[in-house]
């Protein structure tokens, strides 16, 4: 059963982020930055910044949400968000050559529940 301790939001959502990055560690994944910010108005964050041992650089979306009602933590990612998410992304990966391959994937965490979606959003539908 996940414990996220504490009833505000921030802690929460800090807690819900050391939950996934356990997670993903666990499976083999090692943290790059984690809550990465882009510069500028309308830059975006990306909660966890992963790379696989393929050196695949790895976008991760944390999502908490205490029922599944209204469809969930993933269902909560909207277009507004997926773009800023892959703004920043972008931005990240700009200084970095050659460019790897990457990937965008969401941790949905429910009070009994992990699930990690790998390739859960494709960037080049915002091209």
């Amino acid at each position: 059963m996940l414990r996220l301790q504490n009833h505000h939001s921030h802690q929460i959502g800090r807690n819900a982020e050391d939950l996934a990055l356990s997670h993903l560690q666990a499976q083999g994944l090692y943290l790059m930055k984690r809550n990465y910010r882009s510069p500028g108005r309308g830059g975006g964050e990306i909660d966890l910044i992963m790379m696989e041992a393929d050196g695949t650089l790895v976008f991760v979306e944390v999502r908490f949400r205490r029922t599944v009602n209204y469809g969930g933590a993933g269902a909560s990612i909207t277009r507004r968000k997926m773009r800023r998410i892959i703004w920043a992304a972008r931005h990240y990966i700009s200084r970095i050559v050659p460019e790897p391959v990457c990937r965008f994937d969401v941790v949905s965490l429910r009070p009994n529940a992990i699930e990690w979606i790998k390739s859960a959003m494709d960037a080049s539908d915002w091209v």
